[in-house]
């Protein structure tokens, strides 16, 4: 039927501004740019004007910029790549932050969750599990408990919880453990020094969140200042390693029972060093960024076979194709959450995450450049790509838009001509029109 009138050729052009979305958000609505004199504040002619019932699809179509690889690949693959040039840039420069990064002592470090029973495993040095078998590395039975009747999923629901709250704990005792052992009280530390960092969750296959992050002594206005000489990746590891141990957070009393969040005793902590004085022998920058970048695509989903979006019921539970274990972590987080002394963790909502309602990847502010910046230098080279009018000299550029939701996702006849098209260049990561706040 596309074919038949004749808007073949213009739908493929829209759908390839999408870059492989295939559930992009619908909108109905008009944009209208106007030229302005700047003297007298006259509004003239018309420069440019986007109506969604001229567009081919009948509306304007926007990436959905879902970061799962689950719900959207190719949104989540452009996730990935800015996440990934965010973690490089604050460890070689580049993308505004000073290359002098690439010298300050840095870390890479892993925070896990402590225990809430025994699960099956794959031991280190080719021993079996607990329960006698030696697991392969695909087998649906490891993270799982060994006794799912006393694996506390009260604690590891909560624990994902409050996980935010227990990172943010340690980032202030780092601060404390670092000017300790420089020497210096907490005040005039920041005189001294900064810490910055960049971190992703990833959750392990028992359904517990860890985090992987990249830590870094700056000197006192950040990467663009040096650090201080007694500044070493040694004395950061060791300021990681008591910091860790002292973090914890106070968490509810559920029937008489108090519950207190720490790390797990499994901390990595490992220097990152440059390939070219090394060889690429030890941790390299690259590797580092693309571990880190890797997971901020995956959710509970994916390692532990839960869901990838909330759920309104619980009866909604008995039609999905889950883990019995993930059920049990759902069904867990969803009871605790008709508490009212809980309600402030919104558990229901994010029962679907088993509990965990943080931010994927964070930063620190003066770590390096932020994803927001990446997807507006994408925007604004694409706009001037298109090189719309250009206002005369004396006037300026005045744009009116009304935009309004309209549905998500493609048609059938949509969703077949856009799987053999290939991203327009330069259109991999945002809509031909940036349309405010609802881009």
């Amino acid at each position: 039927m596309l074919a038949s009138l004749g808007t073949m050729p213009e739908l493929a052009r829209q759908l390839s501004t999408l870059g492989g979305c295939t559930r992009p958000v619908r909108l109905d609505g008009h944009r209208t740019e106007y030229a302005v004199d700047t003297t007298t504040g006259e509004i003239g002619r018309i420069l440019n004007r986007l109506d969604s019932v001229a567009l081919p699809a009948g509306q304007l179509l926007v990436r959905c910029n879902n970061r799962r690889a689950t719900r959207c690949a190719a949104c989540a693959e452009t996730y990935r790549r800015d996440t990934y040039h965010v973690i490089t840039a604050g460890l070689r420069g580049g993308k505004g932050t000073p290359e002098r990064v690439a010298t300050h002592p840095r870390v890479f470090a892993t925070f896990t969750a402590p225990s809430f029973g025994p699960v099956h495993n794959r031991p280190s040095g080719g021993r079996d599990c607990r329960c006698g078998i030696r697991h392969d590395e695909g087998d649906a039975v490891l993270g799982t408990p060994l006794d799912p009747d006393t694996y506390d999923y009260e604690a590891a629901v909560l624990w994902n919880a409050h996980a935010g709250d227990l990172w943010r704990r340690f980032s202030i005792y780092l601060r404390r453990e670092v000017a300790k052992r420089a020497g210096l009280t907490q005040r005039a530390f920041r005189d001294h020094a900064r810490i910055s960092f960049a971190k992703v969750a990833e959750y392990q296959k028992r359904g517990a969140v860890h985090f992987h992050a990249v830590i870094r002594i700056d000197g006192p206005e950040g990467g663009d200042t040096s650090p201080p000489a007694w500044a070493t990746a040694e004395l950061l590891s060791d300021a990681i390693g008591a910091a860790a141990t002292a973090a914890h957070v106070s968490g509810p009393e559920i029937d008489g029972r108090a519950h207190r969040f720490t790390f797990g005793r499994q901390l990595d902590v490992r220097p990152i060093r440059s390939a070219d004085f090394d060889d690429g022998q030890e941790l390299t920058e690259r590797a580092v960024a693309a571990y880190i970048a890797k997971y901020a695509t995956k959710g509970a989903e994916t390692a532990t076979g839960t869901l990838d979006r909330p759920i309104r019921f619980l009866a909604e539970l008995a039609q999905a194709r889950i883990t019995e274990h993930a059920r049990r972590m759902i069904r867990t987080a969803w009871t605790l959450g008709a508490r009212r002394d809980l309600e402030h963790l919104r558990l229901r909502a994010w029962a679907h995450m088993l509990g965990f309602r943080g931010h994927f990847s964070t930063k620190s502010r003066r770590y390096s450049t932020t994803l927001g910046a990446l997807r507006d230098a994408r925007a604004d080279w694409r706009r001037a790509q298109a090189a719309p009018p250009v206002p005369q000299d004396g006037e300026t550029t005045l744009a009116l838009a009304h935009w309004v939701f309209a549905g998500t996702g493609l048609s059938r006849g949509e969703a077949w001509l856009a799987e053999s098209l290939e991203p327009a260049p330069g259109t991999e990561g945002e809509p031909t029109w940036t349309v405010g706040a609802t881009n």
